[in-house]
């Protein structure tokens, strides 16, 4: 589903990413770990689209992403860290906005928003302009546009990061069952705790560099995924 080849990205005279390699199989939850400024959001964005890179390839359902953009846009969502949605639209019109562009019908979006904005308990709220959302409400709308065109690969920087534990668990189930389809998902976490029990896979980066990746059983053995991730940053 998502094939990584040798991602490098460089800042001036910083290699943010270094020869990164990963791949992503359909069905899978692929959990992504490393401390602030080790380069996981540049990866992330990368795959997204949205940055450009200087070396290795990025391919998504077998599309490159450097040539064939606007397919892989196609076929699958971006959720940042921070939700920076539109403040001056209202929730249900920024979900329609976001309906619009992937072509989503009327029948199968009004569905999709109905089911979701229920679960998350903010029907009521998507009248009112997204600028008057608390922050969980906006990680909330963010989390139903993109699952509103059923993307295949999902990438997510940091997803659980303001919602209540209700909605967390929400959020996990609904992971789940995108995998479940034979569709892929791409996060970065600091819980690690909830990488652990949550993920198939998971990749820790430093400094840019891969440092391990593999089955959660392969990279933790016997030990805490958060142990584990201790133990490789204090490696020089």
């Amino acid at each position: 589903m998502l094939k990584i080849d040798n991602l490098t990205k460089i800042y001036g005279d910083k290699k943010a990413v270094d020869d990164l390699s990963l791949h992503i199989m359909p069905g899978e939850i692929y959990g992504f770990i490393g401390h602030n400024g080790a380069g996981k959001t540049t990866t992330l964005k990368s795959v997204a689209g949205i940055l450009q890179f200087d070396e290795g390839e990025i391919y998504i359902d077998g599309k490159s992403v450097k040539t064939q953009p606007l397919e892989c846009k196609q076929i699958i969502s971006y959720i940042p860290d921070n939700p920076d949605l539109y403040d001056y639209m209202s929730g249900i019109k920024y979900l329609n906005f976001i309906a619009d562009i992937f072509g989503v019908d009327s029948a199968k979006r009004s569905e999709r928003i109905k089911k979701y904005a229920d679960l998350f308990e903010i029907t009521d709220d998507l009248a009112q302009p997204i600028a008057a959302y608390s922050h969980g409400m906006k990680q909330k709308l963010a989390i139903i546009a993109a699952w509103i065109h059923e993307p295949r690969l999902i990438i997510m920087d940091e997803p659980f990061v303001g919602l209540d534990p209700k909605a967390s668990h929400l959020l996990k189930e609904m992971m789940r069952e995108v995998c479940d389809k034979g569709g892929a998902i791409f996060f970065s976490t600091h819980v690690l705790e909830v990488a652990e029990k949550l993920c198939d896979k998971v990749a820790i980066i430093k400094a840019g560099k891969l440092i391990r990746s593999g089955t959660m059983e392969e990279v933790k053995g016997d030990d805490s995924l958060e142990q584990v991730f201790l133990e490789l940053e204090g490696e020089e």
